[in-house]
């Protein structure tokens, strides 16, 4: 199945990497990048498993980051000029939480990236997901602002409880 989830995943890992920009020169902003993408890939594969529910969202939009900028402070910087930056309404608050969850803990990560097997997005190759579950040292670095759980916690805390019923329904995990 091919779901074209790619503007709102384009657009929420640009909100994320906006919010929680890379340290250093351009090989970090690419690192610090793929990182949020992945996340927000397998956040977005998540949280809409089916082709319909892709659907849905590309048809209904996702909501925008409206509240995603008020929590991290960002709306003070944009000012009233939300619209000179139109791809923010592709931003999905849900898929931004559950990837700041996923980048701040990396045993929800390889959770979340195994339960993609159940839906129909992934192709069943865990390496694609690398940077995400596995980062090196030079993926830490370029993304220390993105993966620094005190500065994600505002985002991931929005929806982390539907992230977990998600990757586990029934059970109640330790947050």
């Amino acid at each position: 199945m091919q779901a074209d989830l790619s503007p709102v995943i384009a657009a929420t890992a640009q909100w994320l990497t906006r919010a929680f920009p890379a340290s250093g020169g351009a090989l970090a902003s690419a690192l610090c990048e793929v990182q949020a993408r992945q996340a927000v890939t397998v956040a977005a594969w998540l949280r809409y498993p089916t082709a319909m529910d892709a659907a849905l969202v590309g048809m209904a939009g996702p909501g925008g980051s409206a509240r995603l900028d008020w929590v991290t402070g960002a709306d003070a910087a944009l000012g009233d000029d939300l619209a000179a930056h139109p791809w923010r309404t592709w931003v999905d608050e849900v898929v931004a939480s559950w990837a700041a969850s996923l980048l701040t803990e990396p045993e929800l990560a390889a959770l979340a990236v195994a339960a993609l097997t159940e839906g129909g997005h992934s192709t069943g190759t865990p390496a694609e997901f690398r940077r995400l579950v596995a980062p090196d040292d030079s993926d830490r670095s370029a993304a220390a602002l993105l993966r620094h759980p005190d500065l994600l916690a505002p985002v991931s805390a929005l929806h982390h409880a539907q992230l977990l019923d998600r990757l586990n329904p029934g059970r109640t995990l330790i947050a």
